[in-house]
């Protein structure tokens, strides 16, 4: 009965879209279907998460074909967590578009298009998570191609449909890579199932391993925008409306960081076949770090600066990987946690910000602190949290992660957490000096030209009901989703002990591959 639950986070959000679309001429029934069938998600997810965390993996085999000839669905402490989170955040960033949607008249979100779009970028991320071979993973990131390139152009306009060709062009070569990794898997093991695989790398030669590993790390290093890959990411992300914005950033590129993990503890661990690819992990992560946030201490537009947080953070959590330890998956399951909750709160941030300041330049953003108190509060936190000021999970998740690498020791290990110290300075630096400027400057010190018609009417008008203008431009909506979002980063450091006994869990069952396996492939399948 509880395996009978796995296929639901999948079947659901397909159902929501087929009837979001169909009800198109009926905008307020769309916004229930697709509120209703996150809801329902939300509860399935965490329903699987207590489940797994108590007995074990779920597995089901689609249309009753036993592993590894038939497709099986499987759902462990790793798959449940990122379900659960997932599907908090996709539910948290619909409310904020509807809120979005009642203020602008869904100019910017037209929800025929968008609901049935969103609920099918819903279903993708539970296809990658629940996948349990390799092609139905690669169909996972197909379905998020289409639905993220549909929901990256929304609104027609130019700078977005260039961004949209960037993306996807720079997705479709990381799905050939991937789909012809996926055709050299199976003609080396006449299988894709990620069980059976994992068993059958060891009767290949070392080489073929080692040739198959290299192209699978490409295809989803690609998907989690790691340094030299990441280029297209500041460019594709920002053009895209603040809700969009905020849940790609969130997500997407945690689904590679999830493949990445699944293929270096299920199909190509440390001592196996395949290759010793930990010090190149290690390598990347502190390059992806070190030219992420250099690029982020550069911008002006918050939106870029927080796309290159984005990328620079990636390299913490292949840090955690490279490390190849139980204390350092741990510390990379808590920091997956805690950089999606934060890095969408601080995008739903800065779309609150954009509305009141009609901008998101920090050459044109002055004043926010007087005009919008509640919006510069709700920067602040998740910024802080991001910079890893103690004690906020930014804080503890990086005190994991150097604790992990301290513990597993070498000289290339201490130069990463070299780069990692500094990389949270600098992202310190850049995220206050936008709260100096946006927030902290008085009104009137902004370039000339570039005065925000808020800004403007302060200026002009002192006395002007700055609590009543900041009302009028932030639904309370909008408002109220965003401070949820941040109450939620905060919890992450309230319950950080239940929650890093929870990752630790996690890392211990992701180490144990021969259960992971059994769970999977039966002990004929596994000999034939």
């Amino acid at each position: 009965m509880t395996d009978a639950l796995v296929p639901l986070v999948v079947l659901l959000p397909l159902l929501g879209a087929a009837l979001a679309l169909v009800t198109g001429r009926f905008p307020r029934l769309q916004v229930v279907i697709s509120t209703g069938t996150l809801v329902v998600v939300t509860g399935v997810a965490i329903a699987l998460l207590l489940v797994v965390d108590a007995g074990g993996p779920a597995v089901i085999e689609v249309g009753a074909w036993p592993a590894p000839w038939g497709i099986v669905l499987m759902v462990d402490r790793l798959s449940a967590i990122m379900l659960v989170v997932s599907s908090v955040v996709l539910l948290a960033v619909l409310l904020y578009a509807v809120g979005q949607g009642i203020a602008d008249g869904d100019g910017e979100t037209p929800v025929t298009i968008f609901h049935p779009t969103y609920l099918m970028l819903a279903a993708g991320l539970s296809v990658a998570f629940v996948a349990g071979d390799l092609f139905n993973l690669y169909v996972g990131f197909e379905i998020l191609l289409g639905a993220s390139y549909v929901l990256l152009t929304i609104g027609g306009t130019g700078v977005r449909i260039r961004a949209g060709v960037t993306y996807i062009v720079v997705s479709l070569v990381s799905s050939v890579f991937f789909l012809a990794a996926i055709g050299l898997v199976y003609g080396a093991t006449g299988t894709v199932n990620m069980a059976h695989v994992a068993v059958r790398l060891e009767t290949i030669p070392e080489s073929t391993a080692l040739m198959l590993h290299v192209m699978l790390l490409l295809a989803f290093g690609i998907k989690a925008a790691l340094f030299p890959m990441s280029f297209w990411l500041p460019d594709s992300y920002p053009t895209a409306p603040a809700p969009v914005t905020a849940v790609f950033a969130g997500l997407l590129t945690k689904v590679g960081v999830y493949a990445i993990i699944r293929l270096e503890t299920l199909l190509f661990p440390d001592e196996g076949p395949g290759g010793d690819l930990t010090t190149a992990l290690l390598w990347i992560g502190l390059l992806t770090m070190i030219i992420g946030i250099l690029g982020a201490a550069v911008q002006a537009d918050i939106k870029r600066l927080l796309s290159f947080t984005l990328v620079s953070h990636i390299g913490y959590m292949v840090f955690g990987i490279g490390l190849s330890s139980q204390l350092g998956l741990a510390a990379t399951v808590y920091y997956i946690v805690h950089h999606i909750t934060v890095q969408t709160t601080l995008f739903l941030a800065v779309g609150l910000m954009e509305r009141v300041g009609d901008s998101t330049s920090i050459s044109r953003l002055s004043g926010m602190l007087k005009a919008a108190p509640v919006i510069a509060v709700l920067f602040f936190i998740p910024a802080l949290n991001l910079g890893g000021i103690p004690p906020f999970s930014g804080f503890l998740g990086k005190t994991g992660l150097l604790l992990a690498g301290a513990e597993v020791g070498g000289w290339v290990v201490w130069v990463v957490i070299g780069g990692a110290v500094a990389t949270s300075l600098i992202t310190l630096y850049a995220l206050m000096r936008v709260w100096n400027l946006a927030f902290w400057r008085p009104s009137g010190e902004v370039e000339e030209g570039y005065r925000s018609h808020l800004t403007a009417a302060l200026v002009e008008s002192p006395e002007i009901d700055v609590a009543s203008t900041t009302a009028s431009e932030t639904p309370r909506l909008m408002v109220g989703v965003t401070t949820v979002m941040v109450a939620i980063t905060v919890a992450l450091t309230l319950f950080a002990g239940p929650l890093f006994a929870l990752s630790d869990r996690t890392a211990q069952g992701i180490g144990q591959r021969e259960l992971l396996i059994s769970a999977v492939l039966p002990q004929e399948a596994r000999d034939g």
